[in-house]
């Protein structure tokens, strides 16, 4: 119940550009071992944020008809039975940052802290949005860190392209929740700046992500077939914005769960192509 509770099919989002990042730093393939312990970072810090997510929102989620079905509104799962499933998932992310190296064990609390802030963003600021994009953005520099034992530019703009992917698509994902919002006084763009404003600002947030994933071409040396990854995914994210509109949101889980699936995957599949292919060249 909480695997299925904390939707962790959704780990689809921010795995693949932690490995994006592991391959690149790795000049191909991580050793076994660091891809082992980063893929169990990986799970375990999302299982965490999204166990605490649940916690930290069981009272709103048992107002919202969207959201009341849930495990610990619906009853299935008590909020610390919850809360315990999360603080052994902590454990286990621990573990995995120190047996990847100092620096990522140091840097462990924080990644921590700023998955789990976000839980509480919407009750003061519409820049949530962002602060779950940076959730999903430290990914590529945990995983650099990992492999390198360093924070690189490189892996800040990747870090930087996946934040705004990620608030462009949340923005979207909030507009189901528009009139909750409002009656229970959380914040969100869509709550602030209108329906229509926020279609146009996800729309430009998607538009950022693609530029600084050109930008990632010349700084990490990759090559044409990065760039053929880049313009696919461009296309999924088209047709994403195609499916929500502005008097139509009912396609809006196909938008958010399909097609940013599919461009997570593109994006590492197209990056491993480009490292094996062009070097045999």
């Amino acid at each position: 119940m909480f695997f299925k509770d904390i939707k962790i099919e959704h780990t689809v989002f921010a795995l693949p550009f932690a490995v994006t990042s592991a391959f690149i730093a790795s000049d191909r393939f991580p050793a076994g071992n660091v891809f082992f312990w980063i893929v169990i970072a990986m799970v375990s810090a999302r299982s965490w944020a999204m166990a605490f997510n649940r916690f930290a929102d069981a009272d709103y989620d048992r107002k919202n008809v969207r959201t009341k079905g849930r495990a610990i509104p619906s009853g299935s799962m008590s909020g610390s039975m919850m809360l315990a499933y999360g603080i052994a998932a902590v454990i286990v992310f621990e573990v995995a940052a120190y047996n990847l190296n100092r620096l990522a064990f140091i840097l462990s609390p924080l990644a921590l802290f700023i998955v789990s802030f976000y839980s509480y963003t919407k009750r003061f600021s519409f820049f949530s949005h962002f602060i779950l994009g940076l959730s999903l953005g430290i990914a590529p520099v945990g995983a650099w860190v990992a492999v390198k034992g360093e924070i690189s530019l490189i892996s800040i703009i990747l870090g930087a392209a996946v934040m705004l992917w990620t608030a462009g698509f949340d923005i979207l994902y909030s507009l189901q929740d528009v009139e909750f919002d409002k009656t229970h006084g959380l914040y969100s763009f869509p709550v602030r700046f209108g329906v229509h404003k926020s279609l146009v600002v996800s729309r430009l947030l998607h538009a950022g992500m693609i530029l600084f994933l050109i930008l990632l071409i010349p700084v990490a040396h990759l090559g044409i077939i990065f760039f053929c990854g880049i313009i696919a995914s461009a296309v999924f994210l088209v047709y994403e914005h195609n499916l929500v509109k502005h008097d139509d949101i009912s396609r809006i889980n196909q938008a958010f769960f399909n097609m940013n699936g599919i461009v997570s995957i593109l994006i590492m599949l197209f990056t491993i192509a480009d490292g094996l292919l062009l070097s045999r060249i």
